[in-house]
């Protein structure tokens, strides 16, 4: 059988819906969604074979002006993630109306890289579409875009025709995982993210981003489940009391909610185990970009 394979990379601003939409195209939930802007840290491949096509997914950190060290090496990596991609899609989240100033940012750099991409308007379903023409019209007149798809990742309206889309652009080649892989990432590294998400939806607003959460432990027990233990960093005394909560109250409901959804993700039983240590420099030191999988330099 002749096959095909290659690598789509998706872009865009924070919050454009970048993750929903990866997690929409595989059909399976493999990048953590969360309110929080600037959610994904790491690269995350996601993989999808169909027929005689494999495609791998880049969903990539939201594209923004960095600040901190973590910041910037986020915002490398998913620039990096256009190299060696055969194609590049621009989320934009269609909602907000007029492209603001970080996703002309990534249009200009777009196009100082001379890098064609797929324009694809996300949130469909929060606009009318009398106020979605002018949108389209205002980024189609730039000719940076080869085709324009308009989706809700959401609800998984217009998804079927992008991935068709997706489907028929790659390039004749060998496929570069076995058929039933859904990813590269380790199941250490989605479970400490699947944890990072509670992290973000239960202190959405008292906890800034900046906590991590580091994979210590991974044992495989006889009777077929798995005891993880997990390192929650955060900056500052202040944040560890947070997250813990009165009595560890806090603490209990992070880890039982990720616990559940590992469960169902993985298919067996998890204990899981939490600990919570503050280090105000974690940022700066290229140990924990390690773990991430994020080069500094």
């Amino acid at each position: 059988m002749k096959t095909k394979a290659g690598f789509v990379a998706i872009v865009g601003a924070p919050n454009a819906g970048k993750s929903t939409l990866l997690n929409q195209l595989l059909g399976e939930k493999l990048s953590i969604v969360t309110r929080k802007a600037q959610t994904t840290r790491i690269r995350v491949l996601g993989l999808i074979t169909e027929g005689d096509t494999q495609i791998g997914l880049i969903d990539t950190p939201g594209l923004f002006q960095p600040k901190s060290k973590l910041e910037r090496a986020m915002v490398r990596a998913a620039w990096d993630s256009l190299e060696g991609a055969d194609l590049v899609l621009l989320i934009v989240d269609a909602a907000a109306r007029q492209p603001d100033a970080k996703v002309e940012a990534i249009m200009q750099e777009l196009a100082q890289r001379k890098q064609k991409a797929t324009l694809v308007l996300n949130k469909v379903d929060k606009i009318r579409v009398e106020k979605l023409l002018p949108l389209t019209e205002q980024l189609s007149a730039t000719g940076m875009f080869d085709e324009i798809f308009m989706i809700s990742a959401l609800t998984g309206d217009g998804v079927e025709k992008l991935k068709a889309k997706l489907l028929g652009a790659m390039p004749a080649g060998a496929w570069h995982y076995p058929e039933d892989q859904l990813t590269d990432v380790s199941e250490r590294l989605l479970a400490a993210e699947v944890t990072r998400e509670q992290l973000l939806e239960q202190l959405h607003d008292e906890l800034p981003y900046e906590a991590a959460v580091l994979p210590e432990a991974w044992e495989e027990r006889k009777d077929g489940s798995v005891m993880i233990r997990q390192t929650i960093v955060v900056m500052k005394v202040g944040h560890r009391a947070m997250v813990l909560g009165k009595n560890g109250a806090r603490i209990k409901e992070i880890g039982s909610a990720a616990r559940a959804e590992l469960t169902a993700q993985f298919g067996r039983t998890v204990h899981l185990f939490l600990d919570v240590k503050v280090d105000e420099r974690w940022q700066e030191m290229g140990e924990y970009y390690r773990v991430f999988g994020i080069e500094t330099k």
